[in-house]
């Protein structure tokens, strides 16, 4: 089967591999169709880690797939065979305290697609545990479908710390999470959303998938925007989908007193040198994320109801150009936003 191996920084090269071994119990055999590309695939192709996880080289990349069951395993019913899935990423053990509890996002011995050393699908076939898989309903695209993985860490932000009816929101990035940030706070009710990113393109993005007012950042000042449209006053609840030192620190200066800082992206740095003096002085409550928990059919069903606009989705590129689309995101070329790689329908 063909595969895209991470062989080197900035490096995919189009490989043949072996077929998957038969699935065992428990395991299904997927045919993958779709996956998306996430800002974390970017960070393993940009620098080969993520904070201190170190990418073991080679590498198949690819945690956002849509894929149709082939075969099953002991255990597994044979009607699941031509199922159509979404496929959650993160394998817990299933037995720690935190799988147990229902936070399988926080199990120390969980194995995520694409994470070293466990391998993605950006490849033909891969086997998974049946219960990872979400059907794909009907009237949903294979490039929609790829969207909620994505989608169900911004639904976990709102578990976590939720936006209240009327709140305004400010979203600092507008690549897919930044995006789908907008969409979720539009339908949880903002009266008012703010979106800053230093690319103009996708600040237009941004405001179609719902934002009202867009910043481009490397023209204009985001916390004087926003401070001089909220009176000084700030937002009620801030979004960090670039997870760069300077838009953290943006963050704890354009939340208001009391406010909710909630940190998405995932920073490049190692250390971090964050403004903590503003954010005690301004009582604001900040929340990190761990992908996401359990919101895989809720995500799904937001995308079948037609409430997450799929105007992210830009690009499309066969399996064997997916060195030439980490290339455009890079580069945030040709009008870039969310691009899906297509390997088979």
């Amino acid at each position: 089967m063909k595969a895209i191996h991470l062989v080197a920084p900035r490096k995919l090269e189009v490989v043949e591999l072996p077929q998957p071994a038969d699935p065992g119990p428990g395991e299904v055999l997927l045919k993958v169709r779709s996956v998306g590309i996430c800002g974390s695939d970017l960070h393993w192709f940009l620098d080969g880690r993520i904070g201190g996880n170190i990418c073991v080289l080679p590498q198949i990349l690819g945690h956002e797939p849509v894929a149709e069951v082939v075969a099953v395993g002991k255990g597994v019913p044979e009607s699941r065979i031509g199922e159509r899935v979404f496929v959650e990423p993160a394998i817990g053990c299933g037995h720690c305290e935190w799988c147990m509890s229902g936070n399988q996002n926080l199990c120390p011995g969980c194995r995520f697609l694409g994470s070293s050393p466990t391998n993605g699908l950006f490849r033909e076939y891969g086997v998974m545990p049946a219960h990872n898989l979400i059907p794909a309903p009907a009237g949903v695209s294979d490039a929609q479908a790829t969207v909620a993985e994505p989608l169900s860490i911004i639904l976990h932000v709102m578990e976590l710390a939720g936006i209240r009816l009327g709140d305004t929101v400010a979203v600092l990035g507008s690549g897919p999470i930044g995006m789908l940030s907008v969409a979720v706070a539009r339908l949880a009710g903002a009266s008012k959303i703010f979106v800053a990113d230093k690319v103009a393109h996708r600040v237009a993005l941004g405001l179609r998938m719902g934002a009202d007012v867009g910043i481009h950042s490397l023209t204009q000042s985001v916390c004087d925007t926003i401070l001089d449209a909220t009176g000084g006053r700030g937002v009620d609840f801030v979004m960090d989908a670039a997870g760069m030192m300077e838009t953290i620190n943006w963050g704890m200066k354009i939340a208001r007193r009391g406010g909710q800082f909630v940190l998405i992206g995932i920073p490049v740095e190692p250390d971090l040198t964050i403004d903590l003096h503003t954010a005690m002085n301004r009582e604001i409550r900040i929340q990190t994320v761990r992908r996401s928990r359990h919101s895989g059919p809720t995500a799904m069903a937001l995308i079948q109801a037609g409430r997450i606009s799929d105007a992210m989705i830009t690009h499309r590129y066969p399996l064997e150009r997916t060195p030439e689309a980490f290339d455009t995101l890079v580069e945030y070329a040709d009008g870039v936003g969310k691009i899906i790689i297509e390997i088979a329908s």
